[in-house]
């Protein structure tokens, strides 16, 4: 989980508590010494906003863990929709972080700010569980109440991302910054607490507890609901002990103003007789002081460095979307435990967590004792290589799973298996398809491998007519079907007469880390089934079919069934991932009722651990791309600039995600091939940025001292951000 995306940045768009002397009329406010923790310098007060913070980054990455599954499985959309709306989602949490710090930094404060914000937060929760409750109407409704509870937590979780970090920043005197740089390593800590949990626990809720008979979204949306409500309560706890300086006014639009003004101005005065500036923003300086109009020079040379940024989190952010969406190709089972697809996505806080001190007090000191210069831009390149790196392997991942899996009918093809439950075997022609006859033979000699055949179609749907011969019976049948699916032609034997039946396979409903089952009974009553899911599955007399149902890997060797007279109990075996299993019902004299089982669609076959070279990869990536850049981008940037920063690196993640939502949507490539396309763009990026940064000439800290020597003090009012070191663990 990359801490530098989240409130744990170094800085934050709300402007923390000035360097300088407190003017008179924030000194109300500030003066008072606030409760310490155990007699230290740490203020009682950031033990509530870092269980707060705990708790918002379990919300948050817990819901955000099975959404594209509730996406695909529950709303029952395509993979480039549930990709592209994911993505879009992401995309407005790191826009919405501009709304927030301009509420606090120019109206609320940021202390409101939280308040009020989190109120929109926990109400966005609610709706959204709620839109995971199959009774409260259909489909529409469900995607209604889904959007407008998204829409309402990205407001929430952006409007308070830069000011929660900031306000800890708050609470201590500048006397004990030594202590404050600490509390940043315990903010970040809680955060990538929070997030490794809750991207293991919630896909556990979604997965192993059923709600109307299927995975339980509304429980794994309702849980990090709960996680927002009790941050909420902790943060106004600790409301009488907080130190709250008032709004100061908003750097992030002063920044724009300036830049907008310069502009204006140099278009206002291009045809005239003036003589012409060393720098475009020299054009500023008929409104805005030289001191800022310096500072904003120094920041878009950084800004410019950003510019190539947005393809590496396209990247990155594909973790919780295309990632997740291969897992559900692949077997969870690992022999000690199996996984959910959407657990997956703890490797990457996990290793954050593992790589930062590896790569901070090994790797790097390595190569420096080697006499490379692995400058932070270097850093950055590399970075970029390696989820370069992490998406080949992505592709060559799926390329094994295709290979693997069962071939797929095509335009105008079905799949199509005969299962004849008649006591001998019979004569199947299918008539207008090439007159192909095939002898099926009965259940007592049942395989239980699938054994279909492809059937070409002269519609995209149409009626198929078939001929069985029984014995002396001829019968002429007749069903409709539709292409690229996969059917199953039941022959049923009633007294002296044979008919049938078409029922439709399964497609990918099993595709989510579990198993399938229906049931076909011949019994002549009906049949209750306990399968250990709400509620239990009824299958009527005399042939009657079952939905197919979806019920945890494992063995079940003896599931209790029920009918009006008697229960009995059958052995339905192991029960793969991935795999979708039709059990038939018979009555054997000696033994009572026992279930024939055959597979209608095969387990996935490649393990879930092939996921975790692209995982360590790209993590690695992360830590040397986001952790390296944003140090590098904060030691170039004026200290009065450093909120713009945060603002535009925020954006950098914004956009990112967008551009994976353009691809989903329009570029039509099968998976491998998209994974190929994001790896080659980033590697070209990579390129560009490595000419860019090649003729770049950082500031150095003895330059900057200069700088800042040369300043004129801040007037009163003045926004004056709080740098701190880098964290490390």
């Amino acid at each position: 989980m990359n801490p530098f995306q989240q409130n744990e940045c170094k800085e934050t768009l709300c402007s923390p508590v000035s360097t300088e002397e407190t003017p008179p009329q924030l000194s109300s406010s500030l003066k008072k010494t606030p409760p310490k923790i155990c007699g230290s310098n740490y203020p009682l007060s950031i033990a509530f906003i870092v269980v707060n913070e705990f708790c918002e980054r379990f919300s948050y990455y817990g819901m955000k863990a099975v959404l594209t599954l509730y996406f695909l499985y529950f709303l029952h959309w395509n993979e480039d929709t549930s990709t592209s709306v994911y993505h879009a989602f992401s995309s407005l949490c790191y826009f919405t972080p501009i709304l927030g710090a301009a509420i606090a930094d120019s109206w609320l404060g940021k202390f409101k700010t939280i308040i009020y914000l989190s109120l929109v937060y926990v109400l966005g929760h609610v709706i959204k569980s709620l839109s995971a409750f199959p009774i409260l109407g259909g489909t529409v409704v469900h995607t209604v109440l889904s959007l407008i509870g998204l829409s309402l937590i990205a407001l929430g979780t952006g409007g308070i991302k830069p000011c929660v970090a900031a306000f800890g920043g708050d609470q201590f005197e500048e006397k004990h910054a030594e202590e404050r740089t600490r509390y940043f390593s315990g903010f970040y800590l809680a955060i990538n607490a929070g997030s490794l949990i809750s991207t293991f626990i919630t896909p556990m809720l979604r997965g192993d507890v059923q709600c109307f008979g299927e995975d339980c979204y509304a429980l794994a949306f309702g849980v990090p609901g709960l996680l927002m409500v009790i941050a909420l309560v902790v943060f106004v706890m600790g409301s009488k002990m907080y130190r709250k300086p008032p709004p100061e006014g908003n750097i992030v639009a002063g920044v724009v103003k300036c830049i907008w003004f310069a502009i204006s101005n140099r278009f206002k005065n291009r045809s005239e007789d003036i003589p012409k500036r060393q720098h475009w923003l020299d054009w500023a300086a008929e409104k805005y002081p030289e001191q800022l109009i310096t500072d904003v020079k120094r920041l878009t040379r950084v800004l410019f460095l950003y510019i190539p940024l947005p393809m590496f989190w396209a990247l990155l952010d594909q973790q919780g979307s295309r990632w997740t969406l291969q897992a559900t190709k692949m077997n969870g089972n690992l022999g000690f435990f199996v996984l959910q697809p959407d657990q997956m996505q703890v490797l990457n806080p996990l290793l954050v967590l593992i790589f930062i001190p590896l790569f901070d007090l090994v790797i790097y000191r390595l190569i420096s004792k080697c006499g490379i210069n692995f400058s932070s831009l270097r850093k950055m390149a590399v970075g970029m290589i390696l989820a370069c790196l992490a998406f080949a392997a992505a592709a060559a991942v799926e390329i094994k799973i295709n290979e693997m899996a069962p071939s797929q009918p095509g335009t105008q093809e079905i799949f199509l298996q005969v299962l004849n439950l008649a006591d001998d075997e019979v004569k199947v022609t299918a008539l207008g398809n090439e007159n192909n006859s095939l002898w099926v033979e009965s259940i007592k000699s049942f395989q239980k491998t699938p054994n279909y055949s492809k059937m070409h179609m002269k519609a995209k749907s149409q009626n198929f007519s078939f001929h069985l011969n029984y014995h002396n019976l001829s019968v002429y049948t007749e069903h409709f079907v539709k292409e690229r699916n996969w059917y199953s032609l039941i022959i049923r034997e009633d007294g002296k007469n044979i008919s049938s039946m078409m029922v439709k396979v399964m497609e990918n409903e099993t595709a989510n880390g579990m198993s399938a089952v229906r049931f076909i009974n011949t019994l002549h009553e009906n049949v209750n089934i306990s399968l250990g899911t709400d509620p239990s599955l009824n299958v009527g007399e005399n042939y009657g079919v079952s939905a197919y149902r979806t019920i945890q890997r494992g063995e079940y060797p003896a599931v209790h069934c029920k009918t009006e007279d008697k229960d009995f109990s059958l052995n339905l075996g192991l029960l793969d991932i991935g795999a979708s299993y039709l059990f038939v019902i018979t009555n054997n004299t000696k033994q009572g009722p026992q279930a024939w089982k055959m597979e209608d669609k095969p387990a996935n076959k490649v393990s879930i651990a092939w996921q975790l070279p692209q995982y360590a990869l790209v993590t690695a990536g992360e830590v040397m791309f986001s952790v390296t850049g944003l140090e590098f981008s904060y030691s170039q940037a004026p200290s009065s600039m450093k909120s713009v920063l945060q603002a535009a690196w925020l954006l950098t993640v914004a956009v990112g995600n967008i551009i994976v939502l353009v691809v989903a949507q329009f570029s039509g490539l099968v998976q491998w091939a998209e994974f190929i396309l994001f790896s080659c763009l980033l590697l070209v990026v990579c390129l560009i940025f490595s000419i860019m940064g090649y003729y770049y000439i950082p500031i150095q800290p003895e330059d900057i001292k200069e700088l800042e020597d040369k300043q004129i003090p801040p007037i009163q009012g003045n926004m004056i951000s709080l740098e701190i070191k880098k964290t490390k663990l």
